[in-house]
């Protein structure tokens, strides 16, 4: 309980020197700094650098999102209790385990 404490005190402090030392800088220092990165950002390299990774992104995000829903499935599945090895055998089952269907399903 007493290191929440000191976490909360450091950190209130820690707001409170970047409100004193943010309001030292002044509103011309803010404006200095945000023409400076717009500058930046409008230059025409950078944009041809933004470009080429929108396209990269465009063509990369099907991949991604499968990669992302096949991890989370697996995850899923895992903290759920069920095994992906568990479903594989239950989609190979033979056509003629009538008798194999019926005490799996006793088994369960």
């Amino acid at each position: 309980m007493e290191l929440q404490m000191k976490g909360k005190i450091l950190f209130v402090a820690g707001l409170g020197l970047g409100y004193v030392l943010g309001t030292r800088a002044g509103r011309a220092k803010y404006d200095e700094l945000k023409a400076a990165a717009l500058k930046v950002w409008n230059d025409p390299r950078v944009q041809k650098q933004v470009d080429a990774v929108e396209d990269f992104v465009k063509d990369k995000a099907p991949e991604v999102a499968e990669f992302v829903s096949d991890g989370a499935k697996t995850i899923v599945d895992k903290v759920s209790g069920k095994s992906t090895p568990a479903k594989k055998p239950a989609t190979r089952r033979p056509a003629t385990g009538s008798k194999s269907s019926g005490s799996s399903s006793s088994a369960s």
